[in-house]
């Protein structure tokens, strides 16, 4: 499967790196654009202040440049937090996307989304500051209206970027669990 793994809202970290890997040596093609130039922050507050400067359409705009050259392959779109947001508007604007895999993130749907069953799986703590419960409710039924076959996983007591082992959020039972199933996920979808 052909991968385009997008960062979290902290840069293309050591931690995208390892779930490349990850991805990678259970046989899947995996590139990891870097959307911010090779800036990582510390911080969620010095990102906004970055991606502010950017601008949500340049972002976005680096993001489709980084997807075109292998989207003709047939892209799982996926994504952490951030990326997981980014990851969700490039899959639901490309017919031939093969699957999504947002983990600790979602993003708003365009009000004429259309996917003819795209698969959708989604990571998330439960609770998440960042994805709070009406969210994802609301969220989840504007994926299945559009098309989408969509589940969600959720995980008690884990913070926001769970799967990060260099941040305070971390919690290695989840992210064992998560990419358990994230790979399982994957080895279900049509090959590119």
């Amino acid at each position: 499967m052909d991968i385009m793994l997008f960062h979290s809202t902290y840069g293309l970290r050591p931690a995208v790196h390892s779930a490349a890997d990850r991805l990678r040596a259970a046989g899947h093609r995996v590139w990891t654009p870097d959307l911010f130039d090779g800036r990582t922050f510390d911080s969620v507050e010095e990102s906004r202040a970055y991606r502010e400067e950017l601008g949500k359409e340049g972002l976005l705009k680096r993001a489709v440049l980084a997807a075109a050259p292998y989207s003709e392959r047939g892209l799982v779109y996926a994504g952490l937090s951030l990326g997981a947001a980014t990851a969700q508007t490039l899959a639901l604007g490309d017919a031939k996307a093969r699957g999504l895999l947002l983990l600790h993130g979602t993003s708003d749907l365009a009000p004429n989304a259309s996917v003819d069953d795209l698969p959708v799986q989604l990571h998330v703590a439960e609770p998440d500051p960042f994805e709070p419960d009406d969210w994802l409710s609301a969220w989840y039924l504007q994926m299945r209206r559009a098309g989408a076959d969509v589940e969600v996983y959720r995980y008690a007591g884990a913070g926001h970027l769970y799967t990060d082992p260099d941040l305070p959020d971390y919690d290695e039972e989840a992210a064992e669990a998560t990419w358990r199933v994230a790979l399982g996920f994957l080895g279900t979808l049509e090959p590119s």
